[in-house]
């Protein structure tokens, strides 16, 4: 885990670099995929899908609101529930966020063989898997 840990703080890194002109930080393109691909999603549900409690979702999403990349409005079927939409400003930096994800995801694989990196993959995805099993459960039982 320390070693996923310093791959993600690279990474953060890297993307700080690549969006210092945009104003976005590091943590803000996981906003603009699930936001861009998942217009209208209310908060509780972006918290839940990039696994960021739910005042760090609401101060980031305040940050992007302010800068014109979001939109929140509260649903018509209950009012304390918001929505987020993509602004076209948020719409007109996904291309660039796509491509710095792509860039780096190439950057930090390209001396491994694809079948290691099939591999790899596959075992990530059980690992996140059950990380976000000991959440989901956390939350049925705090409920």
């Amino acid at each position: 885990m320390r070693k996923i840990n310093v791959i993600s703080r690279c990474e953060g890194i890297y993307r700080q670099d690549k969006l210092k002109e945009s104003g976005l930080g590091p943590c803000h393109h996981s906003y603009i995929l699930a936001i861009c691909h998942n217009p209208g999603m209310t908060q509780e549900q972006l918290a839940k899908h990039i696994c960021i409690n739910k005042s760090g979702v609401t101060r980031h999403l305040a940050y992007l609101e302010e800068n014109g990349y979001v939109e929140r409005r509260p649903t018509s079927r209950d009012k304390r529930a918001i929505c987020v939409y993509p602004t076209q400003k948020m719409l007109d930096i996904l291309p660039e966020v796509k491509r710095i994800v792509t860039e780096w995801n190439a950057y930090l694989t390209e001396d491994i063989d694809p079948e290691e990196l099939l591999c790899f993959k596959k075992v990530l995805d059980r690992i996140a898997d059950r990380a976000q099993k000991y959440v989901y459960e956390k939350e049925d039982a705090d409920k």
